[in-house]
């Protein structure tokens, strides 16, 4: 199953890909917007930054995100309203 998951990722216009992955870095994205905006739940993503990702990268990333809370929905605060920090996209 999770090689369909990285063939299906392939096939993504090179932006989308690139936004995903964007994304699953990203500290407040949690990965149910991920799921939202292109159908891979968590597992999914997790296996295309495994596929996406240099060996000591994806460690890295997973170190990252595991058990981070804004990375989930459900273990948010409340007071967490938006998917990113208001400096982060400054013009």
């Amino acid at each position: 199953m999770p090689k369909a998951i990285v063939e299906r990722f392939r096939h993504l216009p090179d932006d989308e890909q690139s936004r995903i992955i964007e994304m699953a870095w990203e500290d407040r994205t949690p990965f149910e917007a991920i799921e939202t905006l292109f159908g891979l739940a968590e597992p999914d993503v997790i296996e295309v930054m495994r596929n996406q990702l240099k060996p000591a990268s994806f460690r890295l990333w997973r170190k990252r995100v595991t058990g981070r809370a804004t990375k989930h929905t459900s273990l948010r605060s409340t007071d967490v309203i938006r998917g990113y920090c208001p400096t982060q996209y400054k013009r």
